[in-house]
């Protein structure tokens, strides 16, 4: 007999994160590991669940720090999750941690386990650099030398140049290009103006500004020490409001001198890091847990990276749409992600044209995304965006949003390197 049913609802019972702070501020000493934890911890104490109830740990990462390559199982350690506990780390760009979510769905109602903690972390203060191939080839080799003859044979051939450090690529390996560039090539293709940009940077860290200061990110933030000052980081650093004036003059930030993405057009390097709690249903009631929503389904998707790199949330909501039997209308909140202002602006332009639909999705169009559903405490433009952790940082504030504007649906989607995208559908839980 199988000890478990297939076929669990998988419920969100709540995400935190770690403050999001600019690359070189608050966290510059810290590895990705140190915010991984602090985020687990964090998750622990805010929801009160053992540790020994969590079944399996899977955090997200895109840069991988060396001495930490599974920092899901180094940061669960760490954090007080029972060493008897699984955990292991994915990449997937910019949904590394909503493929890890996924993960823990399909685990809960395949009947694996009942209690999974997924999440996310990025820092971009303290990449690795590494030498060049040249050069750690003959570090390699110089391990089986046994004298300073043949220590000294291995400098031959080696050119001032091999010396250089190599940076992880901030391009495509498939096409060579910065995503910047695919961006104003995007915004270019869907008529998306430098001004329209403006204004929806504009509003997303006035949004998030006005959310702060209510204190509506409070309940999810995770207070941690500086690791280059003495005090605690209680809140994001990156809100920067700023007037139409300020943002007219600065200069285009890849395609020069008219491209119209800027540096205040698109999210800024982070630091930062995310954790959630996805449990089965059956098991969050046995343990007096509330869960905030339940996970009713997602889908992921890829296209050409060349041509279409960042159109990941149009082809994924349309997909989410037509497998769920929904229309844009039925959908009370949306959190898109915010790689650039041209980018989410384009893919709303992609979904309600006729032209980009027929051509690409073989359908009508899927309709127009209301801007007053969008993404209205701001987001990665002003929050920032830690790659790997802002899938649940999405997720926490879609839920967050059901209950506090009394509805029932929501998306979540975010395009990713490589082509890639996600669209999740959540739904608020009766008991939130």
């Amino acid at each position: 007999m199988l000890r478990r049913l297939h076929n669990k609802d998988a419920v969100f019972v709540r995400g935190v994160r770690v403050p999001f702070c600019q690359s070189g501020t608050e966290y510059e000493d810290y590895m990705a590991y140190d915010l991984q934890r602090e985020a687990i911890k964090g998750l622990l104490r805010k929801t009160a669940i053992p540790p020994e109830e969590i079944e399996y740990v899977c955090c997200g990462t895109v840069i991988q720090e060396v001495l930490t390559s599974n920092v899901a199982r180094e940061s669960a350690m760490a954090a007080g999750i029972p060493l008897s506990t699984p955990a292991h780390t994915v990449t997937l760009a910019c949904i590394s941690s909503n493929i890890a979510m996924a993960t823990g769905i399909d685990k809960i109602r395949s009947g694996q386990l009942d209690t999974f903690l997924a999440g996310g972390v990025e820092i971009m203060s303290d990449v690795p650099i590494r030498f060049s191939r040249p050069v750690r080839k003959r570090l390699i080799k110089s391990s089986k030398m046994k004298s300073t003859g043949q220590m000294l044979g291995l400098l031959n051939g080696l050119k001032f140049s091999d010396l250089a450090p190599q940076a992880p690529g901030v391009a495509e390996f498939s096409t060579g290009e910065v995503m910047g560039h695919s961006a104003d090539r995007l915004a270019s293709a869907f008529g998306i103006s430098r001004e329209q940009q403006d204004k929806f940077a504009q509003r997303s860290h006035q949004l998030a500004f006005d959310a702060q200061a209510k204190g509506l990110f409070k309940e999810e933030i995770v207070p941690v020490k500086s690791s280059v000052k003495d005090h605690w980081v209680e809140q994001d650093n990156g809100i920067r409001p700023a007037t139409d004036e300020q943002l007219s003059k600065l200069k285009p930030a890849f395609i020069k001198p008219h491209g119209t993405v800027t540096a205040a057009n698109s999210s800024f390097l982070t630091d930062g890091a995310s954790a959630a709690l996805v449990m089965s249903e059956d098991k969050c009631k046995a343990l007096g847990l509330s869960a905030r929503a339940r996970m009713k389904d997602y889908v992921f998707v890829s296209q050409d990276p060349k041509d279409q790199l960042l159109l990941g949330p149009a082809y994924a909501i349309s997909k989410l749409l037509r497998k769920t039997g929904l229309k844009i209308e039925d959908v009370d909140v949306w959190e898109l992600h915010e790689a650039f202002a041209g980018q989410v602006l384009a893919n709303l332009a992609a979904l309600n044209s006729d032209a980009w639909c027929k051509q690409w999705l073989g359908t009508d169009r899927v309709g127009e995304l209301p801007v007053e559903r969008l993404n209205t405490r701001g987001g990665s433009l002003s929050v920032g965006h830690p790659f790997a952790a802002t899938g649940v940082r999405l997720t926490t504030w879609a839920a967050d949003r059901l209950k506090q504007e009394d509805k029932q649906l929501a998306v979540v989607a975010a395009c990713a390197a490589g082509g890639q995208g996600v669209a999740m559908l959540i739904e608020r839980h009766p008991d939130y």
